[in-house]
């Protein structure tokens, strides 16, 4: 049995009931696993984004649009403005992304979770691990469209 001081924060062990096999439990998240956790902070980042796409997105479509026709510039030219509204602080990311990011991650504030490397396309992963925890990114381009993102973790 793994020592539970050497656990990431929030994990303990428990026993299975059924098998009688140690497994760990992070009370934080409620997730189970039988493979030692690692920790998150070192291998994993945590991010909630805000996604504009345009008519040169790998899928011009949305649930919020069935067919996205701004251009490119009038897609940076939106993320640049709600970029400014969470800056000044008239709105948070969450807030806005509910109702305006063209990704599906919007019904969750924009909320990602945690993710490591090769999971995310390129561009976002390196702006995402270059944020510090509560820093707001400049925007970023991807095949998808542009983002503005928030590390939360």
């Amino acid at each position: 049995m793994s020592d539970q001081n050497s656990l990431p924060e929030g994990w303990i062990t428990r026993e299975s009931r059924s098998t009688g096999k140690i497994y760990y439990y992070n009370t934080l998240t409620n997730q189970s696993q039988w493979e030692p956790p690692t920790d998150a902070s070192e291998d994993k980042v945590r991010a909630s984004h805000l996604l504009v796409k345009h008519n040169e997105s790998r899928r011009p479509s949305s649930w919020r649009q069935n067919e996205i026709t701004r251009s490119k510039d009038d897609a940076l030219k939106l993320i640049q403005e709600y970029r400014k509204k969470i800056v000044g602080g008239e709105i948070t990311l969450g807030q806005l992304a509910l109702e305006m990011s063209d990704c599906s991650s919007a019904r969750k504030e924009g909320d990602l979770g945690f993710f490591g490397r090769g999971q995310m396309q390129k561009p976002f992963e390196d702006a995402t691990y270059a944020l510090q925890i509560g820093e707001l990114s400049e925007p970023v381009f991807t095949d998808s469209g542009i983002h503005i993102i928030l590390r939360t973790g």
